[in-house]
C-alpha cells in the first residue's frame, strides 16, 4: 500500500486532518485500531471553541452541529455562596462556545470522509513505525487477520496519549513535560435537565462542575482521590454531593438517572518537539491538559490546522518551511492552553496539601475576579478559545 500522508487514529485530529488534506487533494488513509461503533461511541468532551465551530463550517461538516448544539454564552463560578457571572460574548465580542458532544464530532467527521470516498480502515493496528527519520516512512499494522505495510511520505500519529507514534521517537530527541494532580474527577451523566450556564464551583469540600450534553442531559463532575471506589459512590451520595459544592436546591439542579459514572485522572503532559523526521504527532499524542479548561478536542483541531498547512506545499512542491515549524508553532498555542488549564485548576480544586494561607490566596483570586472586567475577559478570552492561527 502507499500513500502520502500515513494517519494513524480516527479521532478528531485525525479525522479533521484527512479532511483538510482531502480539500487540497493531498491522500491520506486512515488507520484506526478500534472498531467504527466503538469510536463513534466512545463518550469524550463536549465544549467546542469558536475556532473548532468555525472549522466544521470551513469543511461543510456543521449542519448537524448547528441543529443539535447548545450555544454556551454564560460561564458562572461559584464560591462561598457567591457567583460570578461572566457573560463571554459581552466580554469578548461576541465569541462563545458549542456544547456538541465529541462522539457527534466523530460520527460527523467519519461521515464525511466515507462518503467522499476517502480511505478510513477500522480495526487496523498500528505495530510499528519504520524510517520515520528517512525520505519513505512506513506503517506496519495489522487488518483482519493479515499483516500490511503502508508506506507514506509522512505519517501523523493521531493515536492518543498511549498510542505507538510518540513512542517511535527516540527518547534522546524527546522531552517530556508531566504533571499529574492529587486528584480526580468522578463524572456521571444524568437523565435530567442541565443547569441554564456552565458552572464551575470551588467549595471546602472540593471541586464540582455541571456542564450539559443536552437539553436533556446533564454532565456532572466531582472532585475525588485518583483512586476512589465507585462502589463507595451510590447515586445518592452523587446527589447530596452535588447539591451541596454547587450550593444548588433540588429546584436549578434536578436529579434524574445515573447512566454512565466514572473516575478520570487530571494531568498535565506535553511532548517535544511534536515531530521528528517525517513523523509528525497531533493532540493527545502529543500533549493532555487538565479537563477543567475544556481544551483537548480543540487543541487537537488546532494542531492538524497547521500540520496541513504545512502539508500541503511540502507534498506539493517539497517546500518545507512551514511544515518544519509545525511543532513551534503549534507548541506556542499548547503552552498557552496548559496554562489556562492548570490556571482553572488551581483556581477551583482544593489540594490535599492547602494551607490556610493558600486557602485564603485562592479566595482572593475569586474574589478579584468577582468584582474586575478585565480579570474576566482574561477567562472568558481563553475560554471560547485562543485564535487557532495564534
Amino acid at each position: 500500500m502507499r500513500t502520502q500522508v500515513g494517519i494513524i487514529g480516527a479521532g478528531p485530529a485525525g479525522l479533521f486532518l484527512a479532511l483538510l488534506l482531502a480539500r487540497e487533494g493531498i491522500e491520506s488513509v486512515i488507520l484506526e485500531a478500534r472498531s467504527r461503533e466503538y469510536v463513534e461511541g466512545r463518550v469524550r468532551a463536549g465544549v467546542l471553541e469558536q475556532g473548532t465551530v468555525d472549522l466544521m463550517h470551513q469543511l461543510g461538516v456543521a449542519d448537524r452541529l448547528m441543529r443539535e448544539s447548545m450555544t454556551d454564552r454564560i460561564l458562572d463560578i461559584r464560591f462561598e455562596g457567591r457567583l460570578i457571572h461572566m457573560d463571554m460574548p459581552d466580554l469578548v465580542n461576541g465569541r462563545e462556545v458549542r456544547i456538541y458532544g465529541q462522539q457527534e464530532v466523530v460520527k460527523d467527521l467519519i461521515a464525511a470522509r466515507l462518503a467522499a470516498g476517502g480511505e478510513l480502515l477500522f480495526e487496523a493496528e498500528a505495530m510499528a513505525l519504520e524510517d520515520i527519520a528517512g525520505a519513505r516512512p512506513a506503517i506496519r499494522f495489522q487488518h483482519k487477520g493479515e499483516e500490511h505495510r503502508l508506506e507514506c511520505d509522512v505519517i501523523a500519529g493521531c493515536d492518543g496519549f498511549h498510542g505507538i507514534a510518540r513512542l517511535a521517537i527516540p527518547a534522546d530527541a524527546l522531552t517530556i513535560y508531566d504533571h499529574i494532580f492529587p486528584f480526580g474527577w468522578l463524572g456521571i451523566l444524568s437523565e435530567s435537565p442541565p443547569l441554564a450556564d456552565m458552572t464551575y464551583a470551588n467549595h471546602a469540600r472540593g471541586y464540582a462542575l455541571a456542564s450539559r450534553r443536552s437539553p436533556r442531559i446533564a454532565r456532572l463532575y466531582l472532585q475525588c482521590t485518583p483512586d476512589e471506589d465507585l462502589a463507595q459512590w451510590p447515586d445518592a451520595r452523587i446527589w447530596e454531593e452535588l447539591h451541596i459544592r454547587l450550593n444548588a436546591d433540588t429546584s436549578e439542579l434536578a436529579e434524574g438517572r445515573i447512566f454512565q459514572k466514572g473516575v478520570t485522572p487530571v494531568r498535565s503532559f506535553v511532548a517535544a518537539p511534536m515531530q521528528y523526521g517525517r513523523l509528525f504527532l497531533a493532540g493527545d499524542a502529543a500533549h493532555i491538559v487538565p479537563p477543567t479548561g475544556a481544551k483537548g478536542l480543540n487543541l487537537a483541531a488546532a494542531d492538524v490546522r497547521v500540520l496541513a498547512r504545512g502539508l500541503v506545499p511540502f507534498l506539493r512542491k517539497n517546500d518545507g518551511s512551514l511544515v518544519e515549524r509545525y511543532s513551534q508553532t503549534c507548541l506556542q498555542r499548547v503552552w498557552k492552553t496548559v496554562r489556562f488549564s492548570n490556571y482553572m485548576t488551581t483556581l477551583l480544586h482544593r489540594f490535599p496539601t492547602h494551607t490556610p494561607f493558600e486557602r485564603q490566596i485562592q479566595l482572593a483570586e475569586l474574589d478579584y475576579i468577582a468584582g474586575s472586567r478585565a480579570a474576566q475577559t482574561v477567562v472568558a478570552e481563553n475560554y471560547v478559545g485562543l485564535p487557532m492561527d495564534g
